[in-house]
């Protein structure tokens, strides 16, 4: 048993030891987090006038934000894209971790794991832009249906939503797989033997018993994926072309084109509080263990 200094009580020993634990991680996320979302939100709290930034606070790049259409566009087109992506993913994912979970020998579970999370391994740039290659218009997709007689000629698919939300779908749905799988793995065997000798089928097996102690993984794939989507600027600008701007695009126009940094700031900031309403909203189901 540790020995307890002189004019401390075991509690505050204890208090103690655990703040010169937590000390590094909380001097890390100080310095490389909170300190420059400090920044950031002062900064948009300015206001670029001409070639010079006013220093002076005041809540104009929000009411931009607000007045002018084009942000809240962005916004909205992120929101959608977003969901969409989220909702196929979790479509796509959850049978895929279904059937390594139950129907697949454990042996085998981990190579195979290990062959779905190859993908991550190569550049972002690249997946991306392979894409392209099978939704151009002399892409894979195209050449298909142009020789099974589908359509008579190639239709667009690239630089649309559509190819925004596939390239997303496509980078994300192995995230999501193994949040659901980790947790498709903790629900006891036994539960869903009592529920079949009770007489529940298959199907009313996994409604009432599996799907609902899985959705702690669902839930923390989906916000992992609307968390990495929703600030991604790179496949928006490849798969979608620039077809359609989305908030990111848009941060990054106020800084590369127009040097508008404060507005750029207060968009960031906007994007954050989406981030923060969206965990808020399932901050209950954000853990990968059964309750």
């Amino acid at each position: 048993m540790d020995k307890v200094p002189a004019g401390l009580t075991a509690a505050q020993t204890s208090s103690r030891k655990g703040w010169t634990l937590a000390g590094p991680a909380l001097l890390w996320t100080s310095l490389f987090f909170l300190a420059p979302m400090g920044l950031v939100v002062a900064y948009s709290l300015f206001r670029r006038v001409g070639g010079t930034i006013d220093t002076s606070p005041s809540l104009y790049n929000y009411r931009r934000i607000i007045d002018e259409p084009v942000f809240f566009d962005a916004l909205r087109n992120s929101l959608e894209v977003v969901a969409i992506t989220v909702v196929f993913s979790i479509l796509v994912a959850y049978p895929f971790a279904y059937i390594l979970a139950y129907r697949v020998p454990p042996r085998w579970q981990r190579p195979l794991l290990l062959l779905a999370v190859l993908p991550f391994w190569t550049s972002y740039v690249v997946r991306s832009y392979s894409w392209l290659l099978v939704l151009g218009k002399n892409g894979v997709v195209n050449e298909l249906m142009t020789s099974t007689g589908l359509i008579s000629s190639p239709i667009t698919l690239s630089n649309t939503r559509l190819a925004t939300v596939v390239g997303f779908v496509h980078f994300f749905t192995m995230l999501t797989s193994l949040t659901i799988y980790a947790s498709l793995t903790q629900i006891p065997e036994s539960y869903r033997k009592a529920a079949r000798d009770l007489g529940a089928s298959s199907f009313l097996t996994f409604l009432r018993v599996t799907l609902p102690l899985s959705m702690p993984g669902v839930v923390v794939g989906a916000f992992l994926t609307f968390v990495l989507a929703i600030g991604d600027f790179i496949t928006p600008q490849i798969l979608g072309g620039g077809q359609e701007l989305l908030l990111p695009q848009a941060i990054m126009l106020q800084v590369q084109r127009r040097g508008d940094f404060p507005l750029a700031a207060a968009l960031s900031v906007v994007l954050l509080v989406v981030v923060i309403v969206v965990y808020a909203a399932s901050a209950k189901r954000l853990t990968l263990e059964q309750e």
